[in-house]
């Protein structure tokens, strides 16, 4: 999640198990820690894939931050004055700030390498966007009447209630999703095809569907508001023929590896040399990826791997009118918005004409 929203759940959290006995300094302490995890963005690791990839790595580890805050506990517990406050309620206070950051990271699309340093794939279970207003408005909105009436654990033992409520919504929200989509997958053969849901920007009404066959992959966008209308697939091409040349570079491996299935392949000519790009169609929307990497170049007849990737910039974003579209189409307008509006015409299946 965004950092105001990890600020806002390290405050609340802060506030609640210790806002009585350090008042407004719970929630300072604990919104500086709920951010602590992702300073890990200044690091560089000198090359762009690895740079995404190594993100919410050991900063986000269950491991790494159950060890600081128990070094924190201890700290507090032996340096405070009069030793108002016990051992477990100071490892209480740090670890759930710390320890809620990666948790909730984890629920969003692009998860959290909550086992650091285990060489598993990042932990994800993704029910909310990774910016989604309507979970971080409730705490910020506690944050104001707990500076105001200085009744801070109150405030924000309603505000982790309504977040909570928000999640265990979201999650519901997803199952109505997956049983909608299994007769579909189903009938189109893809029942055992990877699959990834997700909700659209900013809410957990609209929800995209991702499933990847060999060279295909296919989207389709669902809302809870569709009533008994059957889910429509949209084919896109992944150029599957291009994943061994991608696969042969250490970058390559390092996104088959965060990624899996749900990369799209392309070359482009790029500062007079064809080169090979991985895009990971994971976050963002059809026509609207942010994470695009420079993987290999054509040197006569052969790919040679770059010694260093590159992450191209994004000369696409999201406007109002798709906003507005995105809006309508969770509303249950099926014809407001197709998953693929806005990609190339050379990513469209040629064989399949679909219509929202």
């Amino acid at each position: 999640m965004d950092s105001m929203t990890q600020a806002a759940l390290g405050a609340a959290i802060g506030g609640v198990v210790l806002g009585r006995r350090l008042g407004r300094k719970a929630i300072l302490i604990g919104a500086v820690l709920g951010t602590l995890p992702d300073l890990d963005v200044a690091l560089d690791y000198g090359d762009a894939v690895a740079n995404v990839t190594e993100h919410r790595g050991f900063s986000h580890s269950l491991f790494v931050l159950t060890g600081l805050a128990t070094l924190l506990a201890l700290l507090c517990a032996r340096l405070a004055p009069a030793k108002a406050i016990s051992l477990p309620h100071w490892w209480c206070f740090f670890a759930l700030i710390l320890i809620t950051h990666p948790l909730l990271d984890a629920l969003t699309t692009y998860g959290t390498q909550l086992f650091w340093p285990l060489d598993l794939t990042p932990a994800a279970w993704p029910i909310v966007f990774i910016i989604d207003p309507l979970y971080t408005l409730p705490l910020l909105f506690a944050l104001g009447i707990a500076l105001i009436s200085q009744r801070v654990c109150k405030a924000y033992t309603w505000g982790l209630a309504i977040t909570s409520i928000y999640l265990v919504m979201a999650a519901g929200a997803k199952l109505v999703v997956e049983q909608r989509l299994s007769p579909a997958l189903a009938e189109q053969g893809l029942e055992e095809a990877p699959l990834l849901i997700q909700p659209t920007p900013f809410n957990i009404v609209l929800w995209r569907a991702t499933v990847v066959d060999g060279d295909r992959y296919y989207e389709s966008l669902i809302s809870v508001l569709d009533g008994d209308r059957q889910p429509r697939f949209e084919p896109l091409i992944r150029n599957a023929a291009l994943e061994d040349v991608a696969l042969a570079s250490h970058q390559g491996r390092r996104l088959n590896w965060f990624a899996g299935p749900f990369l799209r392949y392309e070359t482009r000519l790029l500062d007079g040399k064809e080169t090979l790009i991985a895009t990971d169609i994971r976050l963002g929307f059809p026509g609207f990826h942010p994470f695009s990497f420079t993987l290999a170049t054509l040197e006569g007849e052969r790919w040679e791997p770059l010694a260093v990737s590159e992450q191209l910039s994004s000369t696409r974003g999201i406007q109002l009118e798709t906003l507005s579209r995105l809006a309508a189409r969770a509303a249950g307008n099926t014809s407001a918005l197709c998953a693929s509006d806005f990609v190339a015409h050379e990513w469209r299946a040629e064989r399949f004409v679909y219509r929202c």
